[in-house]
């Protein structure tokens, strides 16, 4: 889980800085057994006082003492070795030192004055010391309440990972009575507007407790049926304003739609390259997002073609699903669109849910090229029996376009057990918050409409729903790779590994997503963890 792996690496970085912080104590320590600075050469009235220079093999240090004129004539008698930094041999010349600077001196008077002068300079320099050490300390005090804090909020975090697998295995096991306390502890700490696991934990904790709902009573075996039809999608009832807003957001906010519309027309125009009829089947029109974005970008590709290029003479889109009065309506502004750019387009609406597309609903003529769309579509037509996504398939492989563009979650949330969905999408969706988490600011009501209007439904859907009313059940590559091969469709690699990137700089994408190729795929990711793939197909 890539919120997990952050905690992880947030420990070894705590590693690092209490090592650093550990070499800061060992400067200061030395700095404390050496609390004199280096002084200059002080000079009053021809005397020289000299201060003593740091001594690695001595832990105290002191002025030097001068000897006084009547130590100094008894010295000369019987020579004493000289009480400096170091030993002086010869003893004449200590005796001759003494005398030469008791010389310099005007009158015995003086002696007196600089001796409290001494004190006073040795006090000051003692007590500048101190304040270096004491100023120091509270530095390292505080950082390391910093690290104290962070190790906090690490703990907290792992607690509630801990906290929100209990609860999954407790619902899992039908154990309603420990999960309703794990849920409730869940609520307090699983903030909306917390860190991002916090945010995406408060999600799962949604899920869960509207699983636990469908419980029978007493732990009996099996659900109590939910409350939508069974063939519904989010599609079908229609959307909401706010999850409409919320899919607008993550459309301009996030990379992953863009990035399927980017690869998608990419290997469209490459299948019209000097067609002049030319035909494309939108799949559910990317969610029924609003103006029609990735044909408008289609359509404009297509009127630059015409200083290289002869553009089509007409081109068609016609658009599969039950949204139709949304179909409409995006259909007459791309109509107004192209024909103020001279391209002749003919938009059309086939209402009808995916599963029940036959291909007499698809108007064709032997003189164009078609070319099918699907942008995370054909995930909700995956069935336990895959009855059902097999005759879509079926229905588009009769149509025989020459082109297949396919993008869709690169996920497991499909498989038979919940548990292992339930942490499959944990990996996922952390990876998600988390990447929002860099792009917005803490308290930005954008993220939050994005995360619970957008991403939370994903959440719930996959984990509280069963049946035939689970509907967001991604797949990897390599399972749509054994799909489509088992369905007559053959991959069509796609090479433009360098656009992508190039791409993916000139929307200025938040540091941290990144595009690679596999198997000829190519696959959006956060810090590695895959979070949409993009593959074409032929028939």
């Amino acid at each position: 889980m890539a919120d997990i792996h952050r905690l992880l690496s947030k420990v070894y970085i705590n590693g690092e800085r209490t090592k650093e912080v550990g070499d800061h104590e060992l400067s200061l320590s030395a700095m404390a057994c050496y609390p004199f600075p280096y002084m200059p050469l002080l000079e009053n009235r021809g005397y020289t006082l000299i201060l003593p220079f740091p001594d690695e093999n001595r832990e105290h240090k002191r002025i030097k003492r001068v000897p006084s004129l009547p130590e100094s004539i008894s010295s000369s008698a019987t020579p004493t070795p000289y009480r400096g930094g170091g030993n002086i041999n010869d003893s004449n010349d200590t005796s001759n030192s003494c005398i030469s600077r008791c010389s310099s001196t005007s009158s015995l008077s003086s002696m007196p004055s600089l001796q409290f002068r001494d004190h006073i300079l040795t006090y000051t320099q003692r007590y500048l010391a101190a304040e270096v050490v004491e100023e120091a300390a509270e530095a390292i005090m505080g950082a390391n309440q910093e690290n104290r804090g962070i190790e906090d909020g690490e703990a907290d975090e792992m607690r509630l990972v801990q906290l929100l697998i209990a609860c999954a295995e407790a619902v899992a096991c039908r154990d309603k009575s420990h999960a309703s306390v794990l849920l409730s502890e869940l609520r307090a700490n699983a903030l909306v507007f917390g860190s991002s696991f916090q945010r995406v934990a408060s999600c799962f904790v949604q899920g869960l407790a509207d699983r636990l709902a469908m419980v029978h009573p007493l732990g009996a075996v099996g659900f109590i049926a939910p409350a939508p039809p069974p063939t519904m999608s989010i599609m079908d009832v229609g959307i909401s304003e706010k999850k409409e807003e919320a899919l607008r957001l993550v459309y301009e906010i996030c990379p992953h739609i863009q990035f399927g519309h980017f690869v998608a027309n990419a290997s469209i125009l490459e299948a019209f390259e000097e067609e002049s009829f030319v035909h494309v089947v939108d799949l559910g029109m990317t969610l029924g997002l609003p103006h029609g974005h990735q044909w408008r970008a289609l359509i404009q590709s297509l009127a630059d073609r015409a200083t290289t290029h002869q553009p089509p003479r007409r081109l068609r889109i016609t658009a599969v699903g039950l949204c139709d009065e949304r179909f409409r309506i995006i259909g007459d502004e791309l109509e107004l669109f192209a024909n103020n750019l001279g391209v002749n387009l003919e938009f059309s609406v086939v209402k009808t849910h995916l599963e029940n597309l036959s291909s007499n609903d698809i108007k064709t003529s032997d003189d164009e090229v078609l070319a099918v769309n699907s942008i995370l579509q054909l995930h909700c037509v995956v069935k336990e029996s895959r009855g059902a996504l097999n005759s879509v398939l079926q229905t588009i492989h009769e149509l025989g376009p020459k082109v297949l563009v396919l993008v869709e979650q690169d996920s497991s949330h499909n498989g038979p057990f919940f548990l292992g969905r339930f942490m499959e999408a944990l990996h996922y969706y952390s990876a998600i918050f988390d990447s929002l988490d860099a792009m917005l600011p803490k308290y930005d009501t954008r993220r939050a409409k994005m995360e619970q209007f957008y991403f939370a439904e994903e959440i719930k859907n996959i984990i509280s729903c069963e049946g035939p009313a689970r509907v967001e059940r991604h797949e990897r590559v390599d399972q749509w790779r054994r799909r489509m091969s088992r369905a007559g469709f053959q991959a069509g690699p796609i090479k433009m590994m360098a656009q992508a990137k190039q791409w993916l700089a000139q929307i200025e994408a938040c540091e941290g997503y990144t595009i690679v190729e596999e198997k000829g795929c190519l696959v959006l990711g956060w810090k590695s963890r895959p979070i949409v793939a993009a593959s074409c197909w032929k028939c």
